[in-house]
C-alpha cells in the first residue's frame, strides 16, 4: 500500500490554489499547511506539493502520472474541468480508456509545474451490472 506521493512545484501558493480545486472534486483538501509543504488528502494527507521555487519545469513525458480515484464519471469530469479552469492543461479529455484488466472512465491534466494526473472511476460495466 503506498501511504503518500510528493510532488516538487516551484510557486507553492499558486500550485496549493490549483490543487484545492483540481483535488476538491475528488474529495481532497488541504489538511496541513507548512512554510514550504501543504498535505492534501481526504482524512490523511496523501498527496504532498513540496515548495522548490529553482526547480525547473517537470519534461514533457517522464512516463510518471499521478492517478486519483473518482467515485463516478461526474466527479472525473469535475476535477477535469477544475484543472483547465485554475491554470492547467488537458492532457486528456475526459472519457473511457482501456486498461490492463478493465476499462474505465478517466481524464489527465498537467499542473503549472507539468506534473501529470489523472481522475478514474471504475464503472461496472453491463456484463458485470448487478
Amino acid at each position: 500500500m503506498i501511504d503518500h506521493v510528493s510532488l516538487q512545484v516551484r510557486d507553492l501558493a499558486a500550485s496549493a490554489a490549483f490543487y484545492t480545486a483540481a483535488l476538491a472534486p475528488l474529495g481532497y483538501r488541504p489538511l496541513v499547511r507548512r512554510d514550504t509543504q501543504i498535505g492534501f488528502g481526504k482524512r490523511y494527507p496523501e498527496v504532498w506539493l513540496n515548495g522548490r521555487p529553482d526547480a525547473p519545469p517537470v519534461p514533457g513525458d517522464t512516463g510518471a502520472h499521478l492517478c486519483l480515484r473518482a467515485r463516478d464519471e461526474a466527479a472525473v469530469t469535475a476535477f477535469h474541468a477544475a484543472a483547465l479552469e485554475n491554470g492547467g492543461a488537458d492532457d486528456g479529455a475526459p472519457g473511457p480508456r482501456p486498461a490492463a484488466y478493465t476499462s474505465y472512465f478517466g481524464a489527465f491534466v498537467r499542473d503549472p509545474d507539468g506534473n501529470r494526473l489523472e481522475a478514474a472511476c471504475f464503472p461496472p460495466s453491463p456484463e458485470r451490472a448487478p
